[in-house]
């Protein structure tokens, strides 16, 4: 998300980096502090898409989406965002998990959030006829959180989710978060230094079990590229790709992914 309200994108791959179409003036200026993943759907009889996700705009937290013309433009007569509710001002990082055994159910959504003071959060969506999602519940929390500069979610699955995550320090660590109750994470270091840089990582499903990983470094403008094994603590395997060949200077990034059902759906750990 750019400084000026738009959503941009890019798609990296191994030693290239290919600029997306941007949509222009989604959120007001300099509005947007974090951003989930952004789910699209080009499969909306009548439009040319629909693309929506969780952001957080100053303190507050919105659920925001936006339909596409079949033109391709943003269909501005369509605004489909609304507030959730307050009090997320001290965010540093949110994820929505989305997870679909396609075609079979369950239909999983799960939001987590990271507050400064280093807490974990995490909640469970409640449908309505069991397809819209109208509420957020069953809130469970974790600390000891604190030292953690940023995360990626790594694996989405039934019974767990996995974030990789990079210290102030230096380390990188993998955390599940099993979908049991009451919520306790399992961490696991998987490497003890040179991480520090990294303001956002961003990752994407490498084959059958890999990562594809991007650090952006905010500081520099720039990006670097890992593949990233299966994870196993210490012993996961990390390939370094390389700089990205691109600037990354703008405010907030986050994952596109694909519609509910897609075979997108991560699994790192």
């Amino acid at each position: 998300m750019t400084a000026g309200g738009d959503h941009a994108g890019k798609t990296v791959t191994v030693g290239a980096a290919q600029s997306e179409r941007s949509y222009t003036d989604i959120y007001p200026d300099g509005a947007v502090r974090v951003s989930g993943s952004m789910e699209s759907n080009p499969d909306v009889t009548g439009f040319g898409g629909w693309i929506g996700g969780y952001t957080v705009l100053g303190s507050s937290m919105y659920s925001t989406s936006y339909y596409l013309t079949l033109e391709g433009e943003v269909d501005r007569t369509r605004p489909t965002t609304y507030r959730v509710g307050g009090g997320w001002g001290d965010t540093t990082y949110f994820e929505t998990t989305r997870f679909w055994d396609y075609p079979k159910p369950p239909n999983l959504i799960t939001q987590y959030q990271l507050r400064a003071d280093g807490t974990l959060s995490r909640w469970e969506m409640q449908y309505n006829n069991g397809n819209s999602p109208v509420q957020w519940a069953n809130k469970q929390s974790a600390t000891g959180f604190a030292a953690v500069k940023t995360m990626a979610m790594i694996s989405q699955t039934l019974t767990y989710d996995t974030f990789l995550a990079n210290t102030r320090g230096g380390a990188l660590y993998t955390i599940r978060v099993p979908r049991t109750s009451p919520m306790k994470p399992v961490v696991k270091k998987v490497r003890t230094s040179t991480w520090q840089a990294f303001d956002a990582l961003v990752a994407e499903k490498c084959g059958r079990y890999g990562t594809m990983l991007v650090g952006i470094d905010k500081d520099s403008q720039s990006a670097y590229a890992y593949a990233v094994g299966h994870a196993n603590g210490t012993a996961t395997v990390i390939q370094g790709l390389g700089k990205v060949p691109a600037t990354f200077a703008d405010p907030v990034y986050f994952r596109g992914q694909a519609r509910q059902g897609d075979a997108q759906m991560l699994f790192g750990e």
